[in-house]
């Protein structure tokens, strides 16, 4: 049987070997994101214990859900289980599970692009989006999520205006606009060069 020369290893120089190696210095830096998303993931669930606790009317519990999610009582002091402490928690808890989103396409993404292939074609439980995934998919979908981020957290910003200044909330506000003028840049830019790349294929 004749071997196929395109699944033959390609036998490398030393030197050439050696800097194609490095792409592994990138494993412990996916490892380590991989322990933040445990970490995100115990914040989520004291969140959540601490909220269904308050709903039952514990007042420790409600105390640090104020301190967490910046929530001012009003002037008589009082700490109310209200709609909008609530609505804030919640937006929190969403906000974790983006982050945890963004940790993923991350980790996943930029292993598969940067270091070694995984090798999930024909798993049942292969991400859609991981199946054509490559460094300009990668960036265009990263940009996507932190704008989401960020509108989470000018919604949270929104929801308690009384408690903060005008120019925190101007500052925010400014901050996602240029968020999605970034990605938006991003992905023209990536529009624009995979038009030149094929048009450059067909000729």
């Amino acid at each position: 049987m004749i071997p196929d020369p395109q699944k033959t290893p390609i036998r490398l120089r030393p030197l050439p070997n050696l800097i194609f190696a490095s792409r592994w210095l990138q494993l412990p830096l996916y490892l380590g994101l991989i322990v933040a998303q445990g970490v995100y993931v115990f914040h989520f669930w004291v969140e959540l214990v601490h909220l269904v606790e308050a709903a039952f009317g514990d007042q420790q519990a409600l105390a640090q859900l104020v301190k967490s999610a910046g929530y001012v009582p009003g002037s008589d002091g009082e700490i109310a289980f209200n709609e909008t402490l609530i609505m804030l928690v919640v937006l929190g808890l969403i906000d974790v599970v983006m982050i945890s989103n963004l940790l993923i396409m991350v980790i996943v993404g930029g292993y598969e692009t940067f270091v070694s292939r995984m090798d999930l074609e024909g798993h049942p439980d292969q991400p859609e989006w991981l199946s054509h995934v490559n460094a300009s998919v990668l960036k265009v979908k990263l940009g996507t999520a932190i704008i989401g981020i960020s509108s989470i957290h000018l919604l949270k910003t929104f929801i308690n205006a009384p408690n903060l200044t005008e120019k925190t909330m101007l500052w925010q506000t400014a901050i996602h606009i240029a968020f999605l003028l970034s990605a938006m840049a991003i992905a023209a830019s990536d529009r624009i060069l995979g038009g030149a790349g094929a048009s450059n294929a067909r000729h």
